[in-house]
């Protein structure tokens, strides 16, 4: 954990232009499983006009419109404080437009490419029709969270560079590329999904905490897994 703070450190970013589909709850899950194994928390909310912290343990990115996530990018790369925690070795899960810009490059609403802050090897751009609806992936199994579920709004295509993985392979759904959905760089993380994502698959918020903590206590089923069957049965009905 952080070197400044006994507390895990949850760090929101941009909640003012990255918060558009209840991804904060990302926020709230990660805190909740984090606590009920004793481990205490602080949750930092930077906004877009503030400084990015460079001592947080975990940094969440949300989805946003496409100005703001235009926005977003500009102060990012500006501010410099997230790509310097991710050299250091923090985590970053962002979703979406988070998900994007956190790479090299992302297209604007005419697929013009921009520059995005550089600390995830992908490239993303407009695609031609829409990707809406439920999606079901297969996580790379030497990450040990299984099948993801989630929801996906978005036009984005994403192509994975060699110092990145995917994250998983898609069941159903469109993620990157119709074939895979997500990628990751050492503990950096980017997906497509919503739901929110770590509400939806308690063993992707789990994965993050371990990539901080270490090894974690098993935690009872809860409704959080319970949610996670119920998407899952849905969506491959």
């Amino acid at each position: 954990m952080s070197n400044t703070s006994s507390a895990l450190r949850i760090v929101w970013i941009y909640p003012d232009l990255l918060s558009t589909y209840g991804d904060q709850g990302n926020v709230l899950i990660l805190k909740r499983r984090a606590e009920l194994r004793g481990i205490p928390t602080e949750i930092v909310h930077v906004h877009s006009s503030d400084p990015v912290p460079e001592q947080g343990d975990v940094y969440l990115l949300g989805g946003g419109e496409d100005r703001p996530q235009i926005l977003a990018a500009e102060r990012l790369r500006a501010d410099g404080g997230l790509a310097r925690a991710a050299a250091r070795g923090a985590c970053v899960f962002a979703v979406c437009a988070g998900y994007q810009i956190i790479g090299e490059s992302y297209g604007d609403d005419e697929a013009n490419p921009l520059p995005g802050v550089g600390i995830l090897d992908i490239r993303s751009n407009r695609g031609q029709t829409r990707a809406v609806g439920e999606i079901v992936a297969d996580v790379d199994p030497s990450l040990g969270v299984g099948r993801i579920t989630g929801f996906e709004n978005h036009q984005g295509r994403t192509e994975i560079g060699p110092q990145a993985r995917p994250l998983s392979t898609t069941v159903k759904g469109i993620g990157n590329d119709d074939r895979t959905e997500g990628a990751y760089q050492g503990q950096v993380l980017g997906t497509y999904l919503h739901g929110p994502a770590l509400p939806r698959n308690p063993q992707l918020a789990d994965l993050l905490l371990r990539w901080r903590v270490g090894q974690l206590n098993p935690l009872p089923p809860s409704w959080g897994e319970r949610l996670h069957e119920e998407r899952l049965a849905a969506a491959l009905r």
